[in-house]
């Protein structure tokens, strides 16, 4: 399942290369073109010179951690790259580096803590990896200073037909995307695989720029806080209802027109959708919406429970029915439903 497969590479912001080839290897014979850029954002086109020209999005990269020094004792001190809860962290099993050196994150020892210490989430800075040495010159040559880790997660099936691991976001976007590729629609389908999302948004600023699309579709997974102790209008969306339609968030405003086509196609189409109730954060569509003169946009997500951690859950139903939407969405483009005028 090439779901499973994205979500077990490794990819932090700055550092995809994994995700890009295995994505390049399963889907370069679905397309007319392939591309990477100085970012290192990954293209595929197909309809090279139909009309309208559009531009689906999902970014690569996933959170994780960056090496930036030493104890003597071999210890590792890292930094975070992307937002992580510093509470999801202890004792979590990474691999860093090309080669995948396993550690484990540790902490000061529960009984060594002091009470008031016991209390509060342990700052990255009060944390490191421990990869089993016993000094800094052994650790040296395993790893290097700025060599990126990632949670070692091996995706996994549970419970009503939902997926745990780690990545989804946005490796979900990823696969919905790839499986998009691989079928054909009467327009100019440019597929990007986007870099450096988690960090500022910043391969899409110039995949948005080089391309200049009609209209940019950005497939995501966002938070599903349907847990306990959350109240209902704080949900964001809920797991099993859905693929999420942005509305608004930090960065973007969805477009009315943008925001009826996708409800007109998912009810055409019988497709359970939900508004993502939250206005934070922000998704690839903050920065291609603002880019040349504004580039119409619309976000589609994936709900997932525990987003940016090493377990997060999504519902394959949602998965699923996110494709179908996109794929709708697609087609409905394709056949005059949005007004492009003014547009390139």
């Amino acid at each position: 399942m090439l779901l499973k497969r994205l979500s077990e590479a490794s990819g932090t912001s700055g550092d995809e290369a994994e995700v890009r080839t295995l994505l390049k290897e399963e889907l370069t014979l679905y397309a007319e073109e392939v591309a990477t850029d100085t970012l290192g954002n990954l293209y595929f086109k197909k309809g090279i010179g139909r009309k309208p020209r559009v531009m689906v999005v999902a970014h690569m990269d996933e959170v994780g951690l960056m090496v930036v020094g030493y104890e003597k004792s071999g210890l590792l001190r890292v930094v975070k790259v992307g937002s992580i809860d510093d509470r999801v962290l202890v004792s979590k099993v990474v691999a860093i580096g090309k080669g995948r050196v396993p550690g484990v994150i540790g902490a000061k020892a529960v009984h060594l803590q002091k009470p008031n210490e016991r209390t509060k989430a342990i700052n990255i800075n009060n944390l490191y990896i421990d990869i089993g040495v016993r000094s800094q010159e052994e650790a040296e040559k395993l790893v290097k200073v700025g060599d990126y880790g990632t949670f070692a997660v091996t995706a996994r099936e549970a419970g009503d037909n939902c997926l745990i691991g780690k990545a989804f976001d946005n490796r979900a976007g990823c696969a919905i995307l790839a499986e998009l590729l691989k079928e054909d629609f009467d327009l100019e389908l440019n597929a990007v695989f986007t870099v450096q999302e988690e960090v500022g948004l910043r391969g899409a600023g110039v995949a948005a720029y080089s391309l200049h699309p009609d209209v940019a579709l950005v497939i995501e997974a966002t938070a599903a806080a349907d847990v306990v102790g959350s109240k209902e209008a704080a949900h964001v969306t809920k797991l099993g209802d859905g693929p999420a339609l942005t509305l608004m968030d930090s960065t973007y405003i969805a477009p009315q027109q943008i925001v009826d086509l996708v409800a007109k196609t998912a009810e055409k189409l019988a497709i359970p959708y939900q508004y993502r109730r939250l206005t934070t954060a922000g998704t690839d569509a903050g920065i291609i919406s603002q880019t040349h003169t504004g580039i119409l946009s619309a976000v589609i997500s994936v709900p997932c429970r525990y987003i940016h951690s090493p377990a997060s859950i999504i519902n394959l139903d949602d998965w699923q029915n996110t494709l179908r939407l996109v794929r709708g969405i697609l087609n409905s483009i394709a056949e005059g439903g949005l007004c492009l005028e003014g547009t390139a």
